[in-house]
This record gives structure tokens, C-alpha cells and sequence, in this order.
């Protein structure tokens, strides 16, 4: 898609439809040249309250006179309330709308934003621009998994004019960060007959670059490392695991490790899913689709510091080689793990993974981004990110990337007494401690293999599908994790310099 900043007038651009942001009841003044030229629809819609500017909003109008052949009036809601979030909303729903019904070439004017809603937005200076927030929802707003579906009517935003804009809207920035969250979304979309671990393993691989470096560890490499934990949960699968190192190289110094979760099918293995809702459960590496989907943007944004992305990918099966309920596994260090529950197997393959991280990389901290329990959906339902860790000034520098995204955490506590919670009668630890404190008990488990490295844990399990369309997060899988990881990679970033 072509997206361009054009410094011309409303009536001179030449697109399918031109869009028109307005605040609640206040707006109608910004427009007066342009409505003049076009009948006064504008004002006609406005006094007969067809349209008010109530957030969301949309009205369609068919004009003559301009270059455009339609004018959407978008609502903003009141000014007071205004916030890098509700312009995302609102560009969501303009432009799945305009796609909709046919527009390929759109014109959105910034009049609006640049003469009142700048001074409105108390977030990070550098990305302080409300018609990025509008495109950033808008770009979200339009992704569709068609894949494996016939083509049916082709419609297709190609093109995007920011109309009186300033030139320093990052962009580049943003179309990485939109390509990175839609990369992750068919990645997690994908059924999972075909995407399996040896795919996601090829998908990686065709990553690497100048300055991305990907390499691939199959059984034997794995079984080498000594990672049993991680090994036992693909025991029933006749698909064979891949666990997925990918190096970013852009500074010095030693590297942040981020961790996802990579079940490309979890049937809950022995301990069996209900059959109800288990075609789902595809989207059981969507953390690792978000990780992988980070390092691609960063290969493109080319953050100035070192990055690793682990993914331990494997598929969770009830065969006859599975592991059962009461086995005991050894993880990478040394630590033994009694399987209480083989639908507890996304916290397996992460401590693996976080004892490979410090074995190898000795990192300046780590992040995990795991659908890893139903108690998080109860907790939180779908609106936010269970978080929980022992590096509190990484969880600070989440914590503002979640305001500056809307990838909303929230801070779950890890006392020592959940330990007695995970203590097993034939082994170190157990990996599932009953339902009470389910949510904070898997936490507490990854947190036995962290050591004294500052390490994040974030539980995506209720934000990473969505059940219905959302403004602009459609149906599906919804690429979470992706746009908090690379806020999060430019605050570290700035902080250093």
C-alpha cells in the first residue's frame, strides 16, 4: 500500500473518498471552505444530527465539485476526551469501512488534528502526532486472513494521502510496526496442519540477514542442551520440535532476550481439552509469532541494541509416546519437574528456554510473552496482559510501553509463598499447583528458572484472539505483544543514549 503526505487542499485531492476526522459538536467551522464548495452537505448533516462527531461515528456523503467523489465524516468524540486510543478506534472503523465498500484510494485530512488535538495527547514526544494513531488503527483496522479462502470480491485499500500533515510522521516506523503485527496475525491465524514447528522453523530462517542471524535446533541438538522439560511436551506429536534462535546484532553490550511460546497445536496432550472450542487452539504460539514478528521489524528499524528471539516450538499430542501425568523430566539446569498436568506444557517449554537464554547469551534481561493459562482470561478477560516478573525497571519500561500502545498490563504479584504451591513429593518443583492462584503459580514456576537475571513474564492468554471484530483488531488472532515489544525495544534504546 502506498501511504503519502500531500500538502494540498481538501477539495484539490484526487481519491475515491476524503476523510473528515470531527470532535463532538465542534467541528463544523474547520470545513466551511470545503462544505461551501460541495452544497453544505456538511452543515445539513450536522443540524439534522445525522451526525454529531460521536466517537466512531461514520457518515457518508456523496459530493460534487471536488476532486473526491464521497466525503466521510469520522467522530472523534468530545476533544476533552481525546486519546491516542480513540484515534486509533476511529481509524479503524473508517478505513475497514471505506475498504468495504469499494474505496482504493483514500485522502484523510489532518486539519482537525494539527489545530487542536496536538496539545490534547500527553504521550511520548517523539510519536506525539494524532494522525499517527489514526493511521496506525486504520493500517490494523484493514488486515483480513484470506488464505485459504477464494477470492471473492477483491476489495482493497491501495493508497493513503495524509492531506496538511507534517513530514516528520515516522512513516517507515509504522508500516514496520503494522507489517509486524499482520505478519504475526497470519502466523497465528494459519491452521495448524499447516503451520508446524518445522514450518515455523523455515519461516524463521528465511529471516535471516546483514544483521539477523537464525539457527534452528531439532531433537538432537536439543536433546544435547539437555532440555527434557521442552522435549517432553512434543513426545506425543509426530511432528518434531524446533526450537528457534534468532540474533539480532545492533549495539554493544549484552542482549535482551525475548522469549514466545510456540505450541503450534496444543490438544492438552494426555490431560485432553475439552473437544469444544479446541480448533483454537492454534493460536497457542502466538507468542512466539509475536517474537518472531518483532525481530522482523527489527531487522528494518535496526534498534541499536542486541536482541535474541527464542522460540521453543513443538506441537502438545496424546500419542503413545506422549508424557503422562506423574513423569519427571530434567530441564537444561539440572532442575527436575514432576508433570502433574500435560496441559501445563507452555511453561515446560519456557523454562527451557529461559535456562538456555542465560546459559548462552547471559542477558541484560529477559521477556516472555505466553498464552500460558485460562485463569488469565478470568482474571482479566480480554483487556489486558497479566504481568509478572522480578526485574522491576523492566516491568517500568513495560508499563509505559502498554500506555503508549494500548497493550494494556497489569502487574500480578509473585510472593515467595506461592513456592509451596509448585513443590513436589518426587522432584524439584511441579509444574501445575491446582486452580487456586493458577494464574500466579505459572509465573512463580518460570520465575525458578530466571535466577538472578531480571525477567518478565506476560500472560497473553485472553488478549491473543479475539471472539468478534473490534475497531481495529479484526476477528482472530490479534497480533498482542507485537507493538508493546517494539515500544518497549525504543524506550531502551532512548534511555542508553
Amino acid at each position: 500500500m502506498d501511504i503519502s503526505i500531500k500538502n494540498i487542499a481538501e477539495e484539490e485531492v484526487t481519491a475515491d473518498t476524503l476523510v473528515l476526522p470531527f470532535f463532538e459538536n465542534n467541528s463544523a467551522a474547520f470545513y466551511d471552505h470545503l462544505d461551501s464548495l460541495i452544497g453544505g452537505f456538511i452543515r445539513k448533516a450536522l443540524h439534522s444530527k445525522e451526525f454529531t462527531g460521536k466517537h466512531k461515528q461514520l457518515t457518508l456523503l456523496h459530493v460534487q465539485n471536488i476532486k473526491a467523489g464521497r466525503v466521510l465524516l469520522a467522530g472523534l468524540g468530545k476533544q476533552s476526551d481525546l486519546t491516542a486510543e480513540r484515534i486509533r478506534q476511529t481509524g479503524g472503523k473508517a478505513l475497514a469501512y471505506l475498504r468495504d465498500i469499494g474505496a482504493s484510494g483514500i485522502a484523510v485530512s489532518n486539519g482537525v488534528f494539527k489545530k487542536t488535538a496536538g496539545d490534547s495527547l500527553n504521550l511520548r514526544e517523539a510519536k506525539n502526532k494524532p494522525m499517527y494513531y489514526f493511521l496506525e488503527g486504520g493500517l490494523l483496522g484493514l488486515y483480513k486472513f484470506e488464505k485459504f479462502r477464494k477470492a471473492e470480491n477483491g476489495k482493497e485499500v491501495k493508497s493513503v494521502s495524509i492531506l496538511a500533515a507534517d513530514k516528520d510522521i515516522p512513516l517507515r516506523k509504522l508500516r514496520a510496526a503494522v507489517d509486524a503485527v499482520n505478519f504475526a496475525r497470519d502466523l497465528v491465524n494459519t491452521p495448524s496442519n499447516s503451520m508446524t514447528p518445522e514450518t515455523l522453523g523455515s519461516i524463521a530462517l528465511s529471516l535471516s540477514g546483514k544483521k539477523i542471524r537464525v539457527k534452528v535446533l531439532e531433537r538432537k541438538e536439543a536433546e544435547k542442551e539437555g532440555m527434557g522439560a521442552y522435549l517432553s511436551v512434543a513426545g506425543g506429536s509426530a511432528e518434531s520440535p524446533r526450537f528457534i534462535v534468532v540474533e539480532y546484532k545492533g549495539g554493544k553490550g549484552a542482549p535482551l532476550v525475548l522469549i514466545g511460546k510456540a505450541i503450534t497445536f496444543d490438544s492438552g496432550g494426555i490431560s485432553i481439552k475439552p473437544a469444544e472450542g479446541m480448533e483454537k487452539m492454534k493460536y497457542d504460539m502466538a507468542g512466539g509469532a509475536a517474537v518472531l514478528a518483532v525481530m522482523r521489524a527489527a531487522s528494518e528499524l535496526e534498534p541499536e541494541m542486541n536482541i535474541i528471539g527464542l522460540l521453543p516450538a513443538a506441537e502438545n499430542m496424546p500419542g503413545g509416546t506422549a508424557s503422562k501425568p506423574g513423569d519427571v523430566v530434567r530441564t537444561i539446569t539440572g532442575k527436575t519437574v514432576e508433570i502433574i498436568s500435560t496441559d501445563a506444557e507452555g511453561r515446560l517449554t519456557l523454562a527451557d528456554a529461559i535456562g538456555y537464554a542465560i546459559k548462552h547469551y547471559k542477558p541484560m534481561g529477559m521477556v516472555d510473552l505466553a498464552t500460558l493459562t485460562g485463569a488469565c482470561s478470568i482474571a482479566l478477560g480480554g483487556e489486558a496482559i497479566a504481568m509478572m516478573g522480578s526485574g522491576p525497571e523492566l516491568m517500568e519500561s513495560l508499563k509505559k510501553a502498554a500506555e503508549e500502545t494500548h497493550e494494556r498490563v497489569w502487574q500480578m504479584p509473585l510472593y515467595d509463598e506461592y513456592r509451596d504451591y509448585i513443590k513436589s513429593d518426587v522432584a524439584d518443583l511441579k509444574n501445575a499447583g491446582g486452580r487456586n492462584g493458577s494464574l500466579v503459580t505459572a509465573g512463580y514456576f518460570l520465575r525458578e528458572f530466571s535466577g538472578d537475571t531480571p525477567w518478565v513474564h506476560l500472560d497473553i492468554a485472553g488478549t491473543a484472539w479475539n471472539d468478534k471484530d473490534r475497531p481495529y483488531l479484526p476477528k482472530g488472532a490479534s497480533g498482542i505483544g507485537v507493538r508493546l515489544m517494539l515500544d518497549l525495544l525504543e524506550g531502551l534504546c532512548s534511555s542508553e543514549k
